[in-house]
């Protein structure tokens, strides 16, 4: 059998519906203008005169078959469609809303696909105090190998922040620090001798709390945040638990990005700290001494505590079986762009 000059049209619509993506045929079409049957045997002229007086009907039939079998695939692409996850859980606390907020843009190159990208508390329906943003930047992707461009707006780490604000993931109670004598009123006798002469050779621990969900600044220089935070120091007495000072800390920290496979990941540090007495059961303190050991525990504490969860990151929104290979990361005002090259890693269709 040969088949003469078949051309086949399709055109199809992809959008949003609803926070997914619905995959339509608008038009599908075959031509075919002429097929040839040749048929060998003892009795193939027989045949051959019957092949060759339906052979109109026979393109005809493989004109309407094709759309036909085109469209049921399609259907069943539309359907994987509908599947794909509208969230993303991050760990037991938080999920990563990936609803579709807008249809598809196409161009000769490439499709873009628009994304939610916040984080939502994990028993909530998708809400968050943060509006989605459409990231746009001058900043662009201009390797040769780069397949892939994945724009974040500074909004979706506001919203992590928030998520586990709420959830109560930044408060510590630290009773061990490198330096342990400074969880003991003796070596704090030079620094508050107030607190020594009341309670002398009495342990101590520190309550830290985020007072407000950090805020997350991203600007073509770095991220950068600002944490305020409230540490109450208290004695521990002969098993009572005595509150004696309460230090409001502002904290301004600079923070980097990284890829870890499929995750965006990171760490920060501090950029400065400020101390200031909120209140006190023990008289003045020398504020600038006070602030010196908020800032050493902060450091060496508090912070390699956080960096140990932003190593692991959180998810980006990726379809299933692709991973990311050399992956750049560009900050730009308000959000970071990540460049990458990907792969395909299994079988798995979407």
């Amino acid at each position: 059998m040969k088949v003469k000059d078949m051309e086949v049209g399709l055109t199809l619509d992809l959008k949003d519906l609803g926070g997914t993506l619905k995959l339509s045929v608008q038009e599908c079409g075959c031509y075919v203008e002429a097929i040839s049957i040749k048929i060998d045997g003892g009795s193939s002229w027989l045949y051959q005169g019957v092949v060759g007086a339906f052979q109109g009907k026979i393109v005809s039939a493989v004109e309407e078959a094709i759309p036909q079998k085109i469209t049921e695939e399609i259907l069943k692409l539309d359907a994987l469609l509908q599947d794909l996850p509208k969230k993303i859980p991050v760990g037991d606390v938080a999920s990563l809303n990936v609803t579709f907020v807008s249809d598809p843009v196409l161009s000769s190159s490439s499709i873009d696909f628009e994304v939610n990208g916040l984080f939502t508390a994990e028993d909530q329906i998708f809400a968050s105090k943060y509006p989605h943003r459409p990231q746009t930047t001058s900043v662009t992707c201009s390797g040769a190998n780069e397949m892939i461009k994945i724009s974040l707006h500074e909004n979706v780490l506001n919203s992590a922040s928030l998520v586990y604000f709420n959830a109560d993931y930044m408060h510590w109670l630290v009773d061990k620090i490198p330096d342990q004598a400074l969880l003991n009123t003796a070596g704090w006798k030079y620094i508050v001798p107030q607190l020594y002469k009341l309670y002398p050779n009495d342990d101590m621990d520190l309550n830290i709390s985020v007072t407000a969900p950090p805020l997350v600044k991203i600007t073509k220089q770095g991220i950068g945040a600002t944490i305020y935070t409230d540490v109450i120091i208290n004695v521990l007495d002969t098993g009572e638990v005595i509150p004696v000072a309460c230090i409001s800390l502002v904290i301004n920290a600079s923070g980097s990005a990284h890829i870890l496979r499929n995750n965006l990941a990171g760490s920060i540090r501090v950029e400065h700290l400020s101390a200031f007495l909120k209140w006190s059961n023990i008289g003045n303190l020398h504020m600038l001494l006070v602030q010196t050991v908020m800032s050493t525990v902060i450091k060496t504490v508090v912070v390699p505590y956080v960096n140990l969860h932003l190593m692991s990151g959180f998810p980006l929104p990726l379809p299933h079986g692709f991973a990311l290979g050399n992956a750049r990361i560009r900050y730009a005002d308000s959000g970071i762009l990540i460049c990458s090259n990907v792969s395909y890693k299994t079988s798995v269709l979407i």
